[in-house]
This record gives structure tokens, sequence and C-alpha cells, in this order.
């Protein structure tokens, strides 16, 4: 949903036949370790990412990680309490 398109379009974009995500989505079949590869292509995504539950948006976290490593540790610390903050702020309400 994230990405705009429908299951049946991601279905012919990995080159499948239309029903092919449904039927994952549903557990009627599950797809071949190259598929899954394409799927986590096709999202942007690694592997790990695809499994990791609790990141609910895996590019922007790993462009986050890009962009920090060109940070000091002070700018670190600045980033670290924003975020902090923003947390705090978004559990109040």
């Amino acid at each position: 949903m994230n990405k705009g398109v429908s299951a049946r379009d991601m279905s012919l974009s990995l080159g499948q036949s239309p029903g092919y995500i449904n039927n994952i989505e549903n557990g009627v079949n599950l797809p071949s370790m190259t598929v899954f590869f394409y799927i986590c292509d096709y999202f942007g995504i690694t592997p790990k990412e695809f499994f990791d539950e609790d990141n609910s948006n895996p590019a922007k976290i790993r462009e986050l990680d890009t962009v920090a490593k060109h940070l000091s540790s002070e700018e670190l610390e600045h980033i670290i309490t924003i975020i902090n903050d923003l947390i705090k702020n978004k559990q109040c309400k």
C-alpha cells in the first residue's frame, strides 16, 4: 500500500500471474527465494528489513543511518535528544 500499487500490479511487475501476490497474502502460496529477493528489490529493502516487524519504514531508517554516519558525536547527541522528544510527545497524545 505504501508504494501505491495494487497486488495485481505488483504481481505483474514481478513477472508473475495477476493473482500471485494475493495468493501469498492469503497464505495459498509462498514465494520462491528468487521471487522473495525480487519482492525485496521491488520495495527497496533488504531481506532483514523485510522481516523486521518493528521497522515500519525501513527505507527512511536506512537513509537516517546513512546520513547520521557523517555527523559528529555532539551532533548525534542532538539528534538523539530530538528523537526522544518526538517519541515522548507522541506518547502523550
